[in-house]
């Protein structure tokens, strides 16, 4: 018996390299960043890992910073990106995990690199680029976008276990670094099972970050959230409609967007 598949389907998503075979199979000097190329990237990369808390505070910026400047994708921001999933569940990242309390002025570096994917994460999502699209033509998008979106499948493998994690910051990061990861079309499925995640958060986190993310999720899946805002929800949702009426307002002056 043979076995074809439809023309529409999906291959699967490619699984995630552990973060070793990453760090030394990708040729870092010859990626793009905001700084020139790669070629530094192993040597902070690694620092990551090391059990130094204070080390691997250091390495943040300058491992992360170089590959997301201006919340732009560079060509070495994948690699990047795959290498920080591969390392979440790292003893030394999730050492102090514990003590991943949302008020913590300096948080561990599991949260800080949840945090860094979801932002990441959001800079391509399917909004950014039907606003890209809109402003400036179809197909603008450059290969290194298209990349990341590509990779989100690995990426959300990564991500997804630390949704039930045992911290509640560290499942409320999790989810909203989960959120934009989930438009990819091999991830869809997650939808119901993150909404249900969105409802715990909500019931609990008093994050303005979080809520606004989440509230923003489960509006744009179809879900009722009246029954789920608090005043301080209500009071940011009119105040952010405030702003928007104010810009639409002020640009509808101009023939294009000033300047600035």
């Amino acid at each position: 018996m043979t076995h074809s598949s439809s023309q529409h389907e999906q291959p699967p998503p490619a699984a995630l390299p552990p973060f070793q075979t990453l760090l030394d199979s990708t040729n870092w000097a010859s990626l793009a960043t905001a700084c020139g190329t790669g070629e530094a990237l192993p040597a902070v990369l690694i620092l990551l890992t090391d059990t130094d808390p204070v080390i691997r505070e250091s390495a943040l910026h300058d491992a992360l910073g170089p590959v997301t400047h201006q919340n732009s994708i560079y060509e070495a921001t994948v690699p990047v990106a795959l290498y920080v999933a591969a390392i979440l569940n790292h003893p030394a990242i999730t050492a102090g995990d514990d003590n991943a309390d949302a008020e913590t002025p300096n948080p561990p570096t599991l949260v800080k690199l949840l945090d860094w994917l979801g932002d990441t994460a959001y800079d391509a999502n399917d909004e950014c680029v039907a606003i890209d699209e809109r402003l400036y033509g179809a197909g603008i998008h450059d290969e290194q976008m298209r990349a990341f979106r590509d990779a989100r499948p690995a990426i959300h493998s990564a991500v997804h276990p630390f949704l039930d994690h045992d911290n509640a910051n560290v499942r409320h990061i999790a989810l909203v670094a989960a959120i934009p990861l989930i438009e990819h079309p091999l991830l869809i499925q997650h939808q119901a099972d993150l909404a249900d995640h969105g409802r715990r958060l909500l019931a609990t986190s008093t994050d303005r970050h979080h809520r606004d993310r989440v509230l923003d999720a489960l509006n744009a899946w179809g879900h009722d959230t009246s029954s789920l805002e608090n005043a301080s929800d209500i009071a940011a949702r009119e105040h952010y409609a405030r702003l928007r009426a104010a810009r639409e307002s002020w640009e509808g002056g101009y023939s294009e967007a000033p300047p600035f």
